[in-house]
């Protein structure tokens, strides 16, 4: 029987805040979804998590929320994003603070907030959101869920708010990989859902995202990741050491935000001596005008160095099936603390190199946060990273609910 989950939302939902809008559609056979607020649901505001927008309410459905109701799946409301989707907490100025259901005084990541939330909280059975540098998969990890991001391009993104149309990604958010495979097919368009087969993990050749002198990992991170290790190589796997070619860390994460404020400042009309459009708030609008500011040399140095990332990801599958690696350094991080400013230095290569990848549960640390490992295959190769992302689940397990949100 499936979950009430409008009863779930009314009676949980105010401990997290991860819903904004609601629909009142009645549930049907299909997945029960709901979407970020920066793509447009008909009848309801498309925000994009900002001021601006408050009152822009939706004429039509994005074509992802035209294949979810064609598929015959239920469109539950539209959830909480880090203001036009740059940024990585989900504490947004006007639309309020999205809590983690592990812990409500951490984030549950950013700019996908909401998304995680609602899937970890039980309020849904699928949640889209959007990645730019990895803003499905962070959340995901932080909340201690599944989510994918698709090859570039597989997923239509017509009638979705862009922060940055170069690097920006659709794709969901589930409790569990099966559930990710039936969300793909609908939102690919690639038909009705056959039975998922895993795809075994012995013999295959898994690439190790070398990292050690570059990104430093939290204990538990590194950790919770070596014991992801053994458990491949003593289910077979032959692991390999990689490191992305080009993929300079503070260059590549300098070049990704370029791109997003520059092209955000399109989006939002920010100019770099023009009139501050209202609605905004001056975070955001500081990072928009900072790249609208920017020189046209500096600008086409981050394009130019995005396109040689993508460029030289050929040569990783030369030798291994997929790359493995933590999906953030870190475990979430408490609102009032800092912000890592290197949340997204693994999950921007897939970004930048339109690859496929699905961030996974990978257990628990000493502080009963959930850590994550992301599984990352070759361009054009979403069916197969999931099959062998089932494989992974079931050597890892699914997650379990947050206490106090036990079904």
């Amino acid at each position: 029987m499936k979950p009430n989950y409008r009863h779930r939302i009314e009676a949980l939902d105010a401990r997290i805040h991860a819903f904004v809008d609601l629909t009142q559609e009645q549930p049907r056979d299909g997945l029960a979804w709901t979407a970020k607020s920066n793509i447009a649901v008909q009848g309801l505001p498309v925000t994009a998590g900002c001021e601006a927008y408050r009152s822009r309410i939706s004429e039509a459905d994005a074509e992802v929320i035209k294949r979810i109701r064609a598929s015959g799946g239920t469109l539950l409301g539209t959830v909480n994003m880090h203001e036009g989707a740059l940024g990585a907490t989900t504490d947004n100025e006007t639309y309020g603070r999205t809590k983690n259901p592990w812990n409500t005084d951490y984030t549950p990541g950013g700019s996908s907030g909401g998304s995680g939330a609602a899937v970890a909280a039980g309020l849904c059975d699928v949640a889209l959101g959007t990645d730019t540098m990895g803003s499905v998969r962070i959340p995901a990890a932080y909340c201690g869920v599944q989510g994918h991001k698709p090859t570039y391009g597989l997923v239509p993104e017509t009638g979705v708010v862009p922060l940055s149309t170069t690097l920006d990604h659709v794709g969901p958010l589930a409790r569990d990989v099966e559930t990710l495979w039936q969300a793909m097919h609908v939102l690919a368009a690639w038909g009705k859902a056959p039975a998922l087969e895993a795809r075994p993990l012995a013999g295959l050749w898994i690439g190790v995202w070398s990292s050690a002198d570059s990104v430093t990992l939290t204990p538990a991170v590194k950790v919770g990741f070596d014991a992801v290790l053994q458990s491949l190589s003593d289910e077979g796997a032959e692991l390999v050491p990689v490191s992305p070619p080009i993929y300079d860390y503070s260059r590549s994460r300098r070049a990704g935000l370029l791109v997003s404020e520059v092209e955000g400042a399109k989006e939002h009309g920010v100019t770099a001596d023009g009139p501050r459009p209202e609605g905004l708030s001056d975070t955001f609008y500081g990072l928009l005008h900072w790249g609208a500011r920017q020189t046209q040399e500096k600008v086409d140095s981050a394009y130019a160095h995005i396109a040689s990332v993508h460029a030289a990801t050929a040569e990783v599958w030369q030798s291994v099936d997929f790359v493995i690696a933590p999906t953030a350094p870190q475990e979430a991080f408490r609102f009032s603390g800092d912000v890592p400013a290197n949340q997204a230095d693994f999950t921007a290569w897939a970004d930048f190199a339109k690859l496929p990848a699905t961030a996974l549960f990978a257990g628990l640390s000493a502080d009963r946060l959930p850590l994550s490992i992301q599984l990352i295959g070759p361009e054009g190769r979403d069916r197969d990273v999931l099959r062998a992302a089932s494989s992974l689940e079931t050597m890892l397990g699914k997650p379990p609910m947050p206490p106090g949100f036990e079904w």
